[in-house]
């Protein structure tokens, strides 16, 4: 089985590649030409397909020959005016859904985010399942365009290509670079994170990224999933602001004990959100502070993963404890949180 992974320089697509080859599949991957692929180890064996999500003609040539697609890849900056999340999320991944179909795959697993599905104006959710509609009011454009995507996605299964998605919400883990955790703990050491909560315990289902890779290759020849959603997370849920003050005494550093109000901050955040819709602003630079990073910090959120375990057969393969284990013996080895962080915002 020839499987090909889109994201591979990513986080997530990288460790995607590494599991299936490690399994004994053949693997491709789709990476573009400037892409440092050094985080995914040895490639030997790897067929590397060179392309972009703006160029249509290279996601078809990349699906030549493949059993199934993981499709992990898609613009997740918050900088990016309409056109550009539209072509990267939406429109990259109908190409690649009517290419692999013609390139005769038979599966195609979406790796989609449980922010499709938050509405903008969403106060605390607890277990949410996979029952919960779209929302009237994305977060942002990132959020609106996954589901367009995930959407088409789940449209196109028929009996002989089978399709689903996926729904990790916070992948961390060891070999973390950009993703929203790190960069939280950056701004948190800088002493530029002020408390949001509000005074409330906010808790949050997270997901570690062995936990997703082995959601998504258990996905790969998963009976009956067609058409489907699926939340995958941790067995743990999180009180967001306490995890984060013992997580920055591990790397030798406190919290700033400054607080601001919520309310105040969300009628400036809405200010915001509705300065950054001017292209040539959102094209340049992401916003200071958005709604969607503010609901991260803000709202409680957690998962009912019982769809994902019935269909797929999903446990977690790493709990909280081993994995933050790794990934902070892998922060030291990689010089330190400052030195992994540096000009990330």
């Amino acid at each position: 089985m020839r499987v090909l992974v889109t994201g591979a320089s990513g986080f997530l697509g990288g460790r995607l590649a590494r599991r299936l080859l490690d399994d004994g599949l053949q693997v491709s991957v789709l990476a573009r030409p400037t892409s440092d692929l050094s985080d995914i180890g040895d490639t030997a064996g790897m067929d590397v397909r060179f392309g972009d999500l703006t160029d249509p003609a290279s996601l078809v040539e990349a699906v030549e020959g493949v059993d199934a697609v993981i499709h992990s890849a898609a613009r997740v900056d918050e900088r990016g005016t309409r056109e550009q999340f539209d072509v990267e999320n939406r429109q990259a991944t109908e190409v690649l859904l009517a290419a692999s179909r013609i390139a005769g795959a038979s599966r195609f697993v979406f790796v989609s985010s449980p922010s499709a599905l938050m509405d903008y104006d969403d106060g605390d959710q607890f277990f949410v399942d996979e029952s919960q509609p779209y929302p009237n009011r994305y977060l942002n454009l990132y959020s609106e365009t996954k589901a367009a995507a995930e959407r088409a996605v789940l449209d196109a299964s028929d009996d002989g290509f089978v399709t689903c998605a996926l729904r990790p919400r916070a992948i961390w883990g060891a070999g973390d670079r950009s993703g929203p955790i790190v960069r939280l703990l950056s701004r948190a050491q800088e002493g530029k994170l002020p408390n949001l909560s509000g005074g409330k315990t906010v808790v949050a289902s997270l997901c570690h990224v062995d936990n997703i890779v082995d959601a998504a290759v258990k996905a790969l020849a998963a009976p009956g999933i067609g058409g489907r959603a699926y939340y995958v997370a941790d067995d743990e849920v999180t009180d967001v602001w306490g995890y984060m003050e013992e997580v920055a005494e591990l790397f030798g550093f406190t919290l700033t004990q400054r607080t601001v109000d919520p309310v105040k901050i969300a009628r400036i955040v809405k200010v915001l959100d509705r300065v950054w819709t001017v292209p040539a602003l959102a094209g340049r630079v992401p916003p200071p502070l958005s709604m969607y990073v503010l609901a991260l910090m803000t709202r409680s959120l957690t998962f009912d993963t019982t769809a994902a375990r019935r269909d797929l057969g999903y446990r977690p393969v790493v709990d909280r404890d081993e994995g933050m284990r790794r990934f902070v013996e892998w922060v030291h080895a990689s010089g330190g949180l400052a030195e992994l962080t540096r000009g990330l915002h």
